[in-house]
């Protein structure tokens, strides 16, 4: 059995990576031994293992946030599960490995006929975007919102989720070059963000009202939202991406009442039940199966490889999410 850890955190995810031997206890009573089918590489297990992120584990720690595994063993009175059945992993369960040791209650069954490479995102962001939607203005049907970092994959799913309840969205990018992926994300509208973006977005939505914009940059770029919404409207930050602390001046603050406030989707996780849980898994996965909801791949890895995924996902400028296939 493999895994992967850290001892030390450093400003290259990679440097800091071990891949260690190790063996597993027989399950006891109400566990699980799980054969992880597929992890995902997120921002977050980056800025983890460059000690950037907003909550840091205490040294040493084990790498990765979630995953798709298989049944292997089961322990005593373990009825609900069947050896060979495919689960969703625990978010921070440390699904860089080829095998867990899980607690059966903590683990959500998954439906065979949908991809197991797109249900290993299912966990982090379609989660994330799906309680992000829920956080902003009562918007119904027709109702414009706007985006940054929507070539993200968690931009993907803003895009998808909000199409699907029938919202509006304007995309910003920071590159001419990613346009087409958001296109081909599902978005009709995208702006690469620069000079006279008020503007433009308003030529867009015919003067609507544009009440809620997802931050995930911070720094100026929180500012350029508020620019663009209308007044009294919500800019929702919901991570960093700039490395820099958000921005807003007095003139959106005070006079256009602009509210800035941010959400982390591990207060979701801390605060809901079981119940609603399982139905939002349930719900995003039913969405997988459809077709409604999907997130491109840019590239495998197997566990062996794991500095090289690192180093991919942290060279940027890619299309689709890094995974390892343990």
């Amino acid at each position: 059995m493999l895994r992967v850890e850290y001892r030390e955190r450093g400003p290259v995810p990679q440097d800091v990576l071990e891949l260690v031997e190790f063996d597993l206890p027989p399950p006891a009573a109400g566990e699980v031994i799980v054969k992880v089918v597929a992890a995902t590489i997120n921002p977050s297990d980056l800025l983890l293992l460059t000690g950037k992120y907003g909550q840091l584990p205490p040294l040493p720690a084990r790498c990765g946030n979630e995953g798709v595994g298989r049944v292997e063993t089961l322990g005593a009175g373990v009825d609900e599960l069947a050896v060979g059945q495919l689960v969703l992993l625990p978010v921070g369960s440390g699904s860089w490995a080829s095998h867990l040791l899980l607690k059966a209650g903590d683990l959500v069954c998954l439906p065979e006929e949908a991809d197991h490479q797109q249900l290993a995102m299912l966990a982090v962001n379609p989660v994330s975007a799906a309680v992000l939607l829920d956080q902003g203005p009562d918007l119904q049907a027709g109702d414009w919102l706007i985006q940054n970092a929507a070539n993200s994959a968690i931009g993907a799913c803003i895009i998808q989720l909000a199409k699907a309840r029938g919202l509006q969205t304007i995309n910003l990018v920071r590159r001419e070059s990613a346009v087409a992926e958001v296109r081909a994300a599902g978005a009709e509208h995208v702006l690469v963000d620069g000079d006279k973006l008020p503007e433009r977005v308003r030529e867009i939505t015919g003067g609507a009202p544009l009440r809620f914009a997802l931050d995930a940059l911070a720094g100026a770029a929180s500012e350029q939202l508020a620019n663009c919404l209308s007044d009294g409207g919500l800019v929702l930050n919901h991570g960093m991406m700039s490395g820099e602390n958000c921005q807003l001046s007095p003139r959106n603050l005070a006079f256009r009442q602009i509210t800035l406030r941010g959400y982390w989707v591990g207060s979701w996780f801390a605060s809901s039940t079981r119940e609603a849980r399982e139905q939002l898994f349930g719900q995003l996965a039913a969405a997988i199966v459809s077709g409604e909801l999907h997130m491109p791949v840019a590239a495998t890895y197997p566990l062996t490889q794991v500095k090289e995924a690192v180093a991919a996902a942290v060279a940027g400028e890619r299309s689709g999410k890094i995974l390892l296939l343990p």
